[in-house]
């Protein structure tokens, strides 16, 4: 039978290392996922999650009972986001407010999840995201690409539902704006923006899962 995440933490707590290996397992595709058009190469994706599984180890015995574990990893792993900015952009990108920056601003224009597009509209998509603000990113892209509904996402970032649901709505606004400024082409536009999780389910499946 399958343990629950808050039993291999427990088991991990107890010195069991395989628990540990197991419940980190589970989330290397999120944090994959999370990282991966947020970063200029698959490289700084994969060091951000091993940084991430590192703080998250070294991090375990804090975690507060009933607290939901896949919100700790998310929250450790958007701190590791943080501190990748910083070290990258010194100067303006060192303020807290990260969230409120556009991803295309702090890194190059491309990202690993344009180089897994196959079609015009998976690129499109990619390239729009990470040119909205972060925090309207993020939120769109949990559920895009998660397949999350806005009650999961504010219990994943610990925020109200309705600062996730206008963050989404916002999202959705601003990115037609991006992808119709990206492409001329109306066909295009309308079969990116008609199919967004689609594209992002295909794109999905091209990510790595596991180490």
């Amino acid at each position: 039978m399958m343990l629950e995440d808050w039993e291999l933490l427990d088991r991990w707590r107890g010195g069991e290392k395989r628990a540990g290996a197991e419940l980190l397992r589970r989330y290397f595709g999120l944090l994959s996922r999370i990282f991966y058009n947020k970063v200029a190469t698959r490289e700084d994706a994969a060091d951000l999650v091993s940084d991430t599984l590192l703080a998250c180890t070294a991090s375990k015995d804090r975690v507060k009972d009933g607290a939901s574990f896949r919100a700790y990893v998310t929250a450790i792993a958007l701190n590791q986001l943080r501190l990748y900015y910083r070290k990258r952009h010194k100067r303006q990108r060192e303020r807290e407010d990260f969230l409120a920056c556009c991803v295309a601003e702090l890194d190059a224009p491309a990202s690993p999840y344009a180089r897994l597009a196959r079609r015009r509209e998976e690129l499109l998509l990619v390239q729009a995201l990470r040119s909205i603000p972060l925090e309207y990113q993020l939120a769109l892209e949990l559920h895009l690409f998660e397949g999350l509904n806005g009650r999961e996402i504010a219990e994943l970032l610990g925020l109200p539902n309705a600062t996730v649901y206008t963050r989404i709505r916002r999202a959705r606004e601003q990115l037609t704006r991006a992808v119709e400024r990206l492409s001329r082409d109306q066909a295009e536009c309308a079969s990116t923006l008609t199919s967004l999780a689609g594209w992002a389910q295909q794109i999905r499946l091209r990510i790595p899962t596991g180490p």
